[in-house]
């Protein structure tokens, strides 16, 4: 096969591999947040609830958390989910996971924040919603981009995952090409492919890392 050839194929993988990306993170960053939230409430009920799930996906793999998700339809209740299940399963295994993992760093931070700075927001007349938007959390993302630059990077490597589904991203693309060629070309152009998207998130990250620089001190 042409090494042209193999390429684009491996940049069609791409294409899948960016999807799940982006939506992992369009939906994972918010719901950390409403993870972190529930982890610290007050109520017992839901932060017990909230530990218990945080608990769960960090605590199992998460390629058994996408084929539990898969099957677990068919296998519990006999529904046959269809075709395009097997996309909606991935994103859903994906979110759920990694909103675990932003949850607790969401947590960390906010909980690094001096509570002197609430008292501070309440007595200039601040609600607590202005005081978490306006004071708290720009201090918060601040110190934990180092923690989610690295969570973030490594969701492009767990993309994966996503072949146990049969779904063709990037190292499925990889892995039939390598079988059918019976050469490690392609593996190690998938691995090029990777590292170059990892450099390219590590320089953006330090970039939005620098713009808030002055949230410092």
């Amino acid at each position: 096969m042409e090494f042209g050839v193999m390429l684009g194929l491996l940049m069609d993988g791409l294409m899948l591999t960016t999807q799940i990306f982006f939506v992992t993170l369009i939906g994972a960053l918010p719901l950390g947040v409403v993870v972190a939230l529930c982890r610290m409430s007050r109520f017992k009920v839901v932060s017990t609830i909230a530990k218990f799930y945080i608990s769960i996906l960090r605590g199992t793999p998460l390629m058994l958390q996408l084929m539990a998700i898969m099957f677990g339809p068919y296998y519990l209740f006999g529904l046959n989910m269809g075709v395009d299940w097997k996309f909606w399963a991935c994103d859903i295994g994906f979110i759920l996971n990694y909103a675990a993992y932003f949850g607790e760093i969401y947590r960390s931070g906010i909980q690094s924040i001096p509570k002197g700075q609430y008292e501070a927001a309440s007595v200039l007349g601040y609600t607590r919603v202005q005081t978490f938007m306006k004071i708290i959390l720009p201090q918060v993302i601040k110190r934990i981009l180092p923690a989610m630059g690295n969570e973030i990077i490594t969701l492009v490597k767990d993309t994966s995952l996503a072949f146990v589904l049969g779904i063709a991203e990037m190292f499925s693309q990889a892995k039939a090409l390598a079988a059918r060629e019976v050469s490690m070309v392609p593996y190690a152009l998938a691995a090029l492919i990777y590292w170059v998207v990892c450099l390219v998130i590590e320089f953006v990250l330090n970039k939005v890392e620098k713009k808030l620089d002055y949230y410092h001190n």
